[in-house]
């Protein structure tokens, strides 16, 4: 996110290593003839930079967002994600309907906020990308690196999403929507083009047990699955019971989504081709996304008045046209009808703790990315709790919409709302699809849907794409210059990773990926967030740096929340994972044994780093081991405010706080 490449060329080399040169040479010169021969070491570092901090001076700052709107635009698109238009709603209706919303505005207040606040804070007040930010704690500079990596991972396989949505949105086109109808090359002989169709029939064995009869293009897990069922001679199928068996495609919509979108494969170790459909629609998001970040936050702050406003002007056309409908208003209730003996149940409240802080997307980078390109006085606070309240309120928002549609399925086929919801792809590419069959104009709402997917996703890749291509230019200053080959090398090297999860067997890689990658770091990486802002730099400190930024201290409910609440509910949240925690699954199929070794090698991935810099730290800092840790827990002087005028003052505050600490030693006082 950069307004020129020359511009951005000056910036990040003001981002590694700012100090200012006057005040650091006169005092660290003269203190130099004073201190013991450690004391020197550091003097010889502070006048090494000090050469590379001319150069900073003389250069621009870091380049800003061109207007405010840009800014909490991208912010809010980043946000709002697939996980507040297709699982809050499926959480919120297993969890108590409108009751969940009692635990879930109690931790958006009590974790959500707080934790967004922080991240912004931290890249305001540094100016610097995610990885450069732990400055002030070398120590966990291997959490910068864990956000740059879970970033960059989840950029390569979370675009298959939005393939499948260009996917669907091209075919939305089509004279009749593919999806609606049977006797295609993909369906089976079980295809009916409906649930309701479903009612009152029964299933009798094929002669031979042929199963598919001549429809020899479905793949091999499909006959397997069909012939599995079909054995089980007159079965009766009604109402949701063979609707809620997700191994079986019988309605148009599954067995587009499982034999024609995918062209699913008998499992894990059945890799298959290349999808050549996905990969063409994989090759055009990458396209879309390399077009939207050529030139940084120039050409990011103009894209998302486009994919950050969309997505609700759509809302808001699906909605009224799903009230409108009948049962609509029904399944609307059903959505927002309170259950309360559900808050009770304690993984009601975990759900609700996880579901505010997976959809906010604290600890990947990104909004600490994003918020190091603000001036150095915006009004970070104010930011924080808009974009926040923004983003959630449009998950619940999503779920009147959802529901409103679904509601009007269940009249049409006299099957329960809760029976037909369901969660993740399941939701977007089978359920909702659907029901939209049902619609007057179906294509027309099939491709606002479909469109609305794409924005939405669009967005989120947005920022993760940036925190990556940020963190590389920000670590090698030269490649300032080249920032338009680093862009083009990240944006190739994910399409070809990607194609993985093109193939047939691509969708159980997507779920095992999705499964481990991120629960563990997440947790993590927020928790020690806290930790360190508010018991290792100091809440004080801190808080003083967003004084020093927006003229005011935090109100005391975030200085409560950083240093207990937020980090006892995170703790709490990632113990109950770890205690409840079950293999991946892919409708009823079970993955293989060796399947959970490569999930917990992919959770390791984010997680290698911060042991790594971890133990280099220690081990670069010299002394006994306790004299070590404090050493590896002090922030280094590259820890300062972006802003020159404020950086000097900081840092000849610093120096005037460790001169007062030399005496008090050599006064015989103990030194902290």
């Amino acid at each position: 996110m950069h307004q020129t490449e020359t511009a951005s060329t000056n910036t990040l080399r003001t981002a590694h290593m700012q100090r200012p040169s006057l005040i650091m040479n006169d005092n660290h010169q003269e203190a130099g003839k004073e201190e013991e021969e450690d004391e020197d070491e550091e003097v010889e570092q502070v006048d090494v930079g000090n050469e590379e901090m001319e150069r900073q001076v003389a250069a621009k700052g870091r380049p800003k967002w061109a207007r405010k709107t840009d800014y909490m635009l991208s912010v809010i698109g980043y946000c709002v994600s697939l996980a507040n238009i297709w699982r809050f709603p499926y959480i919120c209706s297993r969890n108590g309907g409108g009751a969940f919303l009692i635990p879930f505005v109690i931790f958006l207040v009590l974790c959500g906020l707080p934790l967004f606040f922080l991240e912004v804070s931290l890249g305001q007040f540094s100016g610097k990308s995610a990885l450069h930010i732990w400055a002030l704690c070398p120590l966990m500079k291997g959490l910068g690196i864990g956000m740059v990596l879970l970033s960059g991972v989840t950029c390569a396989y979370f675009t298959t999403v939005l393939a499948w949505s260009i996917y669907y949105l091209v075919r939305s086109c089509s004279p009749a929507l593919p999806w609606s109808t049977c006797g295609n090359w993909w369906n089976t002989d079980l295809c009916v083009t409906s649930i309701s169709a479903l009612q009152n029939q029964t299933v009798s064995p094929f002669p031979n047990r042929t199963c598919l009869g001549d429809k020899a293009n479905v793949t091999e897990a499909g006959v397997a699955t069909l012939c599995s069922y079909i054995n089980n001679e007159n079965i009766d199928v009604n109402d949701a019971k063979l609707w809620s068996n997700t191994t079986l495609s019988h309605t148009a919509s599954e067995e587009f989504w499982q034999y024609n979108t995918l062209g699913i494969s008998g499992g894990l170790g059945d890799v298959g081709y290349i999808q050549w459909h996905l990969a063409l629609c994989l090759l055009a998001a990458w396209t879309i996304i390399f077009l939207s970040v050529i030139k940084g936050i120039h050409s990011v702050g103009k894209v998302v008045y486009v994919t950050a406003t969309i997505p609700y002007i759509l809302l808001v056309i699906l909605l009224v046209q799903g009230l409108l409908l009948p049962g609509g208003k029904e399944g609307v209730l059903v959505y927002l009808t309170p259950d309360f003996s559900r808050l009770t149940d304690i993984q009601v409240w975990l759900e609700a703790c996880l579901q505010v802080f997976y959809s906010l997307g604290p600890a990947w980078g990104g909004l600490i990315t994003m918020a190091s390109y603000n001036d150095f006085h915006n009004n970070c606070l104010r930011d924080a709790i808009i974009a926040t309240f923004v983003s959630e309120g449009t998950s619940m928002f999503g779920g009147i919409v959802v529901f409103s549609i679904l509601g009007f399925m269940s009249k049409e086929t006299g099957i329960p709302v809760l029976e037909v919801v369901s969660s993740g792809p399941g939701l977007g590419y089978v359920t909702y699809p659907e029901a939209l069959t049902h619609l007057p104009i179906p294509r027309l709402w099939s491709f606002l849907f479909f469109a609305m997917l794409v924005f939405v996703a669009i967005d989120s890749i947005f920022s993760m794409v940036e925190t990556c291509i940020s963190a590389v230019v920000d670590h090698f200053p030269s490649l300032m210059r080249r920032r338009l080959a680093v862009t083009v090398a990240f944006c190739c090297l994910s399409y070809f990773t990607g194609l993985l999860f093109t193939t047939q067997g691509g969708m159980y890689m997507f779920q095992l990926v999705d499964w481990y990658l991120s629960f563990i770091f997440l947790l993590k990486a927020a928790f020690l967030e806290c930790v360190v802002i508010a018991w290792v730099y100091g809440i004080r400190e801190f808080c003083a740096d967003i004084k020093m930024m927006i003229g005011r201290e935090p109100p005391f409910f975030f200085k409560l929340t950083w240093c207990y609440i937020t980090p006892v509910l995170l703790l709490t949240a990632f113990i109950f994972i770890l205690t409840t925690y079950k293999p991946p699954t892919y409708g009823k199929y079970k993955y293989p044994d060796y399947a959970t070794t490569i999930g917990w090698f992919l959770t390791a991935i984010p997680v290698i780093p911060f042991v790594v810099m971890a133990i280099k730290a220690l081990s670069e800092a010299k002394g006994t081991l306790l004299q070590r840790l404090r050493a590896s827990l002090t922030p280094e002087a590259a820890w300062c405010p972006s802003e020159k005028t404020q950086r000097e003052l900081f840092l000849a505050k610093r120096l005037a706080e460790k001169d007062g600490r030399g005496q008090a030693t050599e006064e015989g006082e103990p030194s902290v």
